[in-house]
């Protein structure tokens, strides 16, 4: 019985400790520096592939609003991205940077 004590006792220390640790990790700012790092990091690897994958982003002034909604709710063959995956913050900052994003240049 003094086992099952010291087990009970052991996980109502480390149930805690856990919980204070996914807050303060879900609390804390941004894993992305920018909207830049969020678009080489996430977005580029189908979008900057000249439309092979994901179609092209750059050049289109898409409106923060939409690929926001995009993002967060896929859309044909792009899934959604949930704010654990992509935070709030990130994708503003990367819904404002493809928005901005010039065109390809034609070489």
């Amino acid at each position: 019985m003094s086992i099952n004590i010291k087990s009970l006792v052991l996980k109502s220390l480390v149930v805690p400790v856990l919980l204070t640790t996914v807050t303060a990790y879900a609390n804390n700012e941004s894993r992305f520096k920018d909207g830049e790092q969020v678009y080489a990091k996430v977005c580029g690897h189908c979008h900057e592939t000249g439309g092979d994958i994901g179609p092209v982003l750059s050049g289109r002034n898409l409106a923060p609003a939409y690929t926001t909604a995009i993002v967060r709710n896929g859309f044909r063959a792009m899934p959604a991205f949930a704010a654990s995956f992509v935070d709030d913050k990130a994708l503003a900052e990367v819904s404002e940077y493809i928005e901005k994003l010039p065109a390809a240049s034609k070489e």
